[in-house]
């Protein structure tokens, strides 16, 4: 049976801690690393913690932890943690009974304590072994509660690190964290020590806690199963208010109860809400993808994000003589995006175009046999349409006039690259930042290696989704963590089927069942786009979760694999450059 996780708000009056004056209380800040999100599916790599009491530190706890797995990687770019560093790591088995000695009789602080606790307490369980520890207090939490927007508009740990100027930087590693987070919790902590906060009592009633009437309600979660799907909160006339999705859908609508969520809106949401259905689903991917409809049907007030699936600007190169990249809603034939913002997508354009030397002019050339853009005029030329423009006017500018075959041969460039034939614009453009640098116009390359970084990841988004949009069936196998598998099936791009094959059950026979089950999905029209009509967003969920490590291709109709000339490996370039622009804006 799954245990949510407390917070001090909800222990009895009574209990030890709730009485303590905080300088007298031991606290044991904690921060973990995994090879991923989920609790039900990931492990953790890497644990770190620091003991403290009254400011100053009485002990610390590090450790790697092999996870018996191999780290994603992503993982490892993000913490530098590898395979090959954990192979004569401890277990978790052998690590979780020198931990809880380390804490304890201790009060346990974590940066999202609902992450670092489900891990722990997760990995306690499959263990078999006692976790002591009924609550946690969390630093999310209490910087949401003490801080205001305008001076901390993100908690990430990282930007409260920078709010607060921390003696140690979070690195993405345990016990570096862990020692940031205590600095950040002592900061706290002396922003509320003159309104009256001194016991740990104190501060708990401090935070958000459930109201009565919120506490009332639990109930509406008594009948949900403990499975993945996604649940729908309805108000007093039937109305969808908000939904959601979860990989336990019983322990994720019952948080909405204890005051964990300090969100304004959803506190509202949850006053006014009469009922909670729910729709079990096989997966987690298919509870992503149910979300995303149900969202697009529903379109609830209280949902901020995904509410207009089909929605979005695309980069499309035109059919005129003299095609050019325009921003529209809709896709063409040769397409990128959708990007969400408009000003991303004008921006992508702009970049490619002139890379490319591509017209930016909107001048209709279909009705002339020629045409000038306040370009000067030579005798004795061809009558074939033209163009010509001033520099400085258009991205095709030129002091002489271009005809035809001098144009289309830059159209096919950019057709090269929209497809992955051919990255070399890629290429110029990065051999344009170098230069700048080198020339020491500082300001100029940072702008220019933004651009290229933000068009660099259009086109590599661009062209993962449409390698599995273009497939006519893909059919995926994932590890479920208990022995069995998660099982989908993809056709161009949207999900036709899910199913899950437990442990002990065949799988093959599974697939076969499902696959004749599937929903039938049509051939698209050659106009729908690179993702073949199919929504974006669906088909990143499925990109991401056919490319997890784990996820094995059962069958595929057809090669699954990204051209030779994808924007693919120019991405580590536009990972530095997110790097540098965000490092530059602290």
């Amino acid at each position: 049976m799954t245990v949510e996780q407390l917070s001090f708000a909800d222990l009895p009056e009574a209990d030890e801690f709730t009485s303590a004056p905080l300088r007298e209380t031991t606290f044991v800040v904690v921060d973990l690393e995994t090879t991923g999100g989920s609790p039900e599916n990931d492990r953790i790599t890497e644990i770190g913690a620091v003991k403290i009491r009254g400011g100053e530190v009485l002990g610390e706890f590090a450790t790697l932890v092999d996870p018996g797995r191999a780290i994603p990687p992503q993982i490892v770019a993000l913490t530098g943690i590898t395979t090959a560093m954990l192979y004569d790591a401890p277990a978790v088995e052998a690590v979780l009974p020198s931990f809880v000695e380390f804490a304890r009789g201790c009060v346990l602080v974590a940066h999202n304590a609902r992450f670092d606790m489900g891990f722990l307490r997760r990995s306690a369980a499959r263990a078999g072994l006692p976790w002591p520890f009924s609550a946690s207090l969390c630093t999310v939490v209490m910087a949401r509660r003490i801080l205001s927007r305008q001076e901390a508009p993100s908690v990430k740990l990282f930007a409260l690190a920078d709010l607060f100027d921390v003696s140690v930087r979070p690195t993405h590693r345990a016990l570096d964290d862990a020692r940031a987070t205590v600095d950040v919790f002592h900061r706290l902590l002396e922003r509320v020590g003159d309104q009256g906060v001194r016991t740990v009592g104190d501060l708990t009633t401090y935070l958000p806690r459930a109201t009565p009437a919120m506490r009332a309600k639990r109930t509406m979660a008594s009948g949900l199963p403990h499975r993945p799907g996604v649940y729908l909160f309805r108000g007093p006339s039937e109305e969808v208010l908000y939904i959601g999705t979860a990989v336990d859908l019983h322990r994720r609508v019952s948080g909405y109860f204890n005051g964990s969520d300090t969100r304004t809106r959803i506190a509202e949401m949850v006053s006014l809400a009469t009922r909670v259905d729910h729709v079990e689903c096989a997966h987690a991917l298919e509870a992503g993808v149910a979300e995303l409809r149900l969202l697009g049907v529903h379109k609830p007030s209280y949902n901020r994000r995904s509410r207009n699936p089909q929605r979005g600007w695309w980069i499309t190169l035109t059919a005129e003589r003299f095609p050019r990249l325009k921003v529209s809603r809709t896709p063409g034939t040769e397409s990128l995006g959708p990007v969400t913002s408009r000003a991303v997508a004008l921006e992508v354009a702009d970049v490619l175009s002139g890379a490319a030397g591509l017209r930016t002019c909107g001048a209709d050339l279909k009705k002339a046999s020629h045409h000038w853009c306040e370009g000067p005029t030579e005798a004795g030329r061809l009558p074939d349409p033209l163009v010509a423009t001033l520099p400085g006017t258009c991205r095709a500018a030129s002091d002489r006039p271009q005809t035809l075959p001098d144009y289309l041969c830059r159209v096919e460039a950019v057709r090269d690259l929209i497809s992955g034939r051919s990255d070399s614009l890629l290429a110029v453009l990065c051999e344009r930042v170098e230069y700048l640098a080198q020339q020491r116009r500082f300001e100029s390359a940072a702008r220019a290696r933004d651009r290229l970084s933000a068009t660099i990841e259009t086109l590599a988004r661009t062209q993962r989704l449409a390698a599995v949009a273009q497939r006519p069936e893909v059919v995926g196998a994932r590890p479920d963590g208990a022995g069995g598998w998660e099982l989908s099936v993809v056709r161009y791009g949207r999900l036709a089927g899910s199913a899950h094959a437990a442990r002990g059950v065949a799988p093959m026979a599974v697939v076969e069942r499902l696959r004749a089950a599937s929903t039938t999905v049509l051939p698209p029209a050659d106009d729908s786009g690179p993702l073949a009509g199919a929504p974006a967003e669906e088909t990143a969920l499925i990109e991401r979760w056919l490319y997890e490590s784990g996820t094995r291709l059962v069958d595929v109709s057809d090669q699954l694999s990204l051209p030779i000339g994808a924007a693919e490996r120019w991405r580590d370039f536009a990972r530095i450059a997110r790097s540098a622009r965000e490092a530059t804006s602290r």
